[in-house]
């Protein structure tokens, strides 16, 4: 069986941040659900907070060598994990940047895990919809359940995160398992 590939798309400001927590925590869940399968996971992941200053020049000098192999980690991926931090009620800029340089039909029918850590108590009602638009625009799938994580996810237990967020957590990894899994999959 050939592995897996997946693409771990993080826009948050990097390690140990909030967003980057998050992916990983989810990537632990998805690959581990992955391997107990049977199923050999290769793992590719882009932190676009260093690819900022490529995406802010892309449209005037083109993409760079960085931003081009990124691009192309994500249009090979049998599947994503796409993590941002929530600004106000809206993705990260770089997150927006990323998905707007990319090509209409380079996700088509990818599957993708959304995720979104907040600095506020408060969740947008309509940040799942906002990041599914963003993504189905690009004919991408994004899996049923949007993992939204607050800072009471995170008292207590900084790397672990709490009960209902690890529930959330797993729930969005089978529904991503099951659309990138050995099922789904030609041998």
């Amino acid at each position: 069986m050939s592995p897996v590939s997946l693409a771990v798309v993080s826009a948050g400001a990097g390690y140990p941040r909030p967003t980057r927590l998050l992916a990983d925590q989810i990537t632990r869940s998805v690959c581990g659900s992955l391997t107990a399968s049977g199923v050999r996971v290769e793992l590719e992941v882009l932190e676009l907070c260093r690819l900022a200053a490529d995406l802010a020049q892309c449209a005037t000098q083109g993409a760079s060598l960085d931003l081009r192999e990124a691009i192309a980690a994500v249009a090979v991926a049998d599947g994503l994990v796409v993590a941002t931090p929530v600004v106000v009620t809206s993705p990260s800029a770089v997150f927006a940047s990323f998905f707007d340089v990319l090509e209409e039909d380079v996700l088509s029918g990818t599957p993708v895990l959304l995720a979104a850590s907040s600095g506020s108590r408060r969740r947008p009602p309509d940040l799942g919809q906002v990041m599914r638009g963003r993504l189905t625009c690009l004919h991408a799938e994004p899996v049923p359940t949007v993992v939204v994580a607050g800072p009471e996810d995170w008292e207590g237990s900084p790397y672990g995160g709490s009960g209902r967020l690890r529930e959330r957590i797993d729930q969005a990894a089978a529904e991503l398992v099951a659309a990138v899994g050995p099922s789904r999959r030609p041998g």
